[in-house]
């Protein structure tokens, strides 16, 4: 009960932004015939429109916080129930191998960027890390690991906040003038945006098949935070001379990807009542679009000046080779 009462100001706050930006989204409709910005996409807008003019005391912080990654986090399990086994397959070898190397390759070219424009190695790897596999997941459990600094830390969670909402917002801008198809584009959130639940945001404007090949694609691309933290913790010890631990496995394995994996199983298995179908991705997506509204009244977009312009070059630059390469890798693939 103290929790709830803790979260419930927030939260009551992200429920209030969500249902304007739901009556913003039905207004769209009656006056344009269709809808040009989903609620999702509304209620960041709405959420970032706040932030800039009201800083939230910390009465209402919590229940942003929890908004913005526990919910988020429950609808990308709830949306394993709309995913199937058939789906997974459909990747192929060629496509996991592909998203692998496409991560290696990426932070490999981060780091070289961030080391050319005179970033210090434990930020330059923090902005590799962070921008290459899942933004603020990855920095947490590589910053211990290399010993990096909490203004380091800072810095680069600061750009993975901020640029995290313009990929969302941005990203299916792009669909269109790639001549991308759902397959494609769903791919290609996959491999760029920062977080699991971001890529739900950034997916379901573009179509159903392109949420969920998004979200695997995802998946596959965070599942390569435990071998690069611990490639990342043999080198420093090697360097240091001495034996760094592993960080927790839930640190490199989220709890919300398990549960995705497990009801997608559970689904392929007959397990999930049909009926249930319909209500489970419905719940995910109103859980997401209020997760939306908790992410941009949480995001200061003034904290990115506060980082200095090599790391605001190189964040800008690695996404970019991030979004190169995996722009490259659907051409050569031949995804969709």
């Amino acid at each position: 009960m103290l929790r709830l009462k803790r979260i419930f100001p927030g939260l009551a706050l992200c429920l209030v932004v969500t249902a304007a930006a739901t009556l913003l989204a039905g207004a769209e409709r009656a006056l344009l015939g269709g809808t040009w910005l989903e609620p999702l996409v509304l209620a960041i807008l709405l959420g970032l429109v706040v932030r800039a003019v009201w800083t939230p005391s910390p009465t209402w912080r919590p229940g942003i916080a929890f908004s913005a990654k526990q919910l988020l986090e429950v609808a990308v399990v709830l949306l394993g129930a709309s995913v199937s086994a058939g789906t997974v397959m459909g990747l192929g070898g060629k496509a996991l191998l592909g998203i692998a190397g496409a991560v290696a390759l990426s932070i490999a070219l981060s780091y070289v960027i961030g080391r050319g424009l005179r970033l210090q190695p434990r930020l330059a790897l923090l902005v590799a890390c962070g921008n290459s596999i899942c933004g603020n997941s990855a920095i947490a459990a590589v910053a211990p690991v290399i010993g990096a600094e909490a203004d380091d830390i800072a810095s680069s969670i600061a750009f993975t906040a901020v640029l995290g909402v313009v990929e969302v917002l941005a990203l299916p801008l792009l669909a269109a003038p790639l001549g991308f198809d759902m397959r494609q584009y769903g791919t290609l959130a996959g491999l760029t945006v920062y977080a699991v639940p971001q890529v739900l945001a950034a997916t379901l404007p573009i179509g159903a098949l392109a949420n969920q090949v998004g979200t695997l694609v995802k998946l596959v691309r965070v599942l390569m935070l435990g071998p690069v933290v611990a490639v990342l913790a043999i080198g420093a010890a090697r360097l240091q001379g001495e034996v760094r631990g592993l960080p927790p496995l839930k640190t490199m394995l989220p709890w919300f990807i398990v549960g995705f994996l497990a009801l997608l199983g559970a689904r392929s298995a007959g397990l999930v009542p049909a009926l249930a179908l319909a209500p489970l991705k419905l719940l995910a997506s109103l859980l997401t679009t209020v997760s939306m509204a908790g992410l941009g009244l949480g995001v200061d977009v003034r904290s990115v000046s506060k980082a200095g312009p090599r790391v605001t070059a190189a964040v800008c630059l690695s996404l970019l080779v991030l979004l190169g390469l995996s722009i490259g890798l659907i051409r050569l693939l031949q995804v969709g």
